[in-house]
């Protein structure tokens, strides 16, 4: 008897506990995260999903796990990814997010004119080659510090109406804060992006590694040069109102894998 009961104890037992990257990051849902158990082999494992690299770290010292990014546009089911050249395949569920209608005073940050869209096109190419940076680099933590002090205002993945026609999904975690306030680096990394953009304003894109990309924007400062190695905490800019903005606050963007997932995931703030 005492045999049978302590087989059936390992038989209840996962073959890998599932560590505390795991609990905080996996929320495979449309905009959110998947984390794949890969094992404990001797060198990292190569990943891709959907033709792009992802990320890989070792959990707790012992297996690797890929941390993928899923776009707002995945559609729940079956995915795959490849994992050393083979296929995996994982689960994504389902997630409804709100509408946002917001009324803007200038028709031009609506319906741009000719010569403002040729702008936002070559901003939008800026900003796209940024996200999909792959750097060898391990993020120095997964469990991310808040930006800035002050509570969270609009989520992400707000389907969103200005002026009463839809836009693009809200892409990022908006913080209520005065103008002015410190914007610190959530984790340390790399600056690889400083503009002045049309919807963005003053923004500060920081390279985490290995795809993992946070940007910040409407800053009222930039308190950071191209180039420059940030640490954890670091002081990256202030509070501001710049861009498409109707008032002082930080928004706050996560890319994985060239996806734009939920921030809220990455400061245990998330909500099914």
């Amino acid at each position: 008897m005492r045999l049978l009961a302590l087989l059936l104890l390992c038989l209840a037992l996962p073959v890998h506990a599932e560590g505390f990257i795991s609990r905080l990051l996996h929320k495979p849902v449309p905009g959110g995260v998947a984390v794949l158990q890969l094992g404990s082999k001797a060198s990292a494992p190569q990943v891709r999903f959907q033709g792009k690299s992802v990320l890989t770290v070792k959990e707790d010292g012992q297996q690797w796990i890929a941390i993928i990014g899923l776009p707002l546009t995945s559609q729940p089911g079956t995915a795959q990814a490849l994992v050393d050249g083979q296929a995996v395949e994982f689960q994504i569920g389902s997630k409804h997010y709100r509408e946002q209608r917001i009324t803007l005073k200038n028709p031009e940050q609506v319906n741009p004119n000719p010569a403002n869209l040729k702008r936002i096109e070559r901003e939008l190419a800026e900003q796209t080659a940024a996200y999909q940076q792959f750097s060898p680099r391990q993020p120095s933590n997964l469990l991310f510090d808040k930006p800035v002090a002050g509570p969270l205002s609009s989520p992400f993945g707000l389907r969103r109406f200005f002026n009463g026609e839809e836009r693009n999904p809200h892409s990022g975690l908006d913080f209520a804060a005065k103008t002015g306030t410190p914007i610190k680096a959530p984790a340390a990394g790399k600056v690889i992006l400083i503009g002045d953009y049309f919807f963005n304003g003053k923004t500060v894109f920081i390279d985490h590694g290995q795809g993992l990309i946070s940007m910040f924007c409407h800053l009222s400062a930039v308190d950071v040069q191209l180039g420059q190695e940030l640490p954890r905490g670091g002081l990256l800019g202030k509070v501001g109102s710049t861009g498409r903005a109707t008032g002082p606050h930080l928004h706050w963007n996560v890319s994985l894998n060239d996806a734009r997932v939920d921030p809220a995931i990455f400061i245990g703030a998330f909500t099914p």
